[in-house]
């Protein structure tokens, strides 16, 4: 149904190789990324944190078209996904995608809330794609 792209570029080899990635929206245009910006905390940006973004930005919307469907006219949807990165032999792992959600749905259930935020979390397409244990903090403002 819909195809997006992203592209980089890495100039150099290993640690002092530099990228750049841009996606086709242009929201990011050659963008800085590369072992620094990965794993020193230098400016720019990094596969994981690109990754938290698709994976909180996707869940959250997947919850709202949920919630509408249910019925649900009015809240307020905040996700934050903090994505680990772990050694795995010579190399690395995603191995957790852990989002925490705060929100405020007027007339839900605690029990139908965080029902419906799991089959979200379980049916997201980001989700689907991540060979990672995923978990989900909700929490609904009262």
């Amino acid at each position: 149904m819909t195809t997006r792209s992203g592209s980089a570029k890495y100039e150099g080899l290993g640690k002092s190789g530099k990228g750049h990635v841009s996606t086709q929206s242009g929201v990011l245009s050659n963008s800085p990324y590369g072992f620094n910006t990965r794993f020193e905390n230098e400016p720019g940006t990094n596969p994981e944190e690109l990754i938290a973004a698709a994976h909180a930005s996707c869940f959250t919307m997947a919850l709202s078209f949920a919630l509408a469907g249910k019925g649900y006219e009015a809240g307020t949807l905040e996700t934050s996904a903090k994505v680990t990165l772990d050694k795995d032999g010579d190399g690395f792992t995603i191995t957790k995608s852990a989002l925490t959600l705060n929100a405020k749905i007027d007339g839900i259930s605690k029990d139908e809330f965080e029902a419906i935020a799991a089959d979200a979390k379980a049916n997201c397409p980001v989700s689907k794609v991540l060979n990672a244990e995923i978990t989900l903090e909700p929490n609904l403002a009262a």
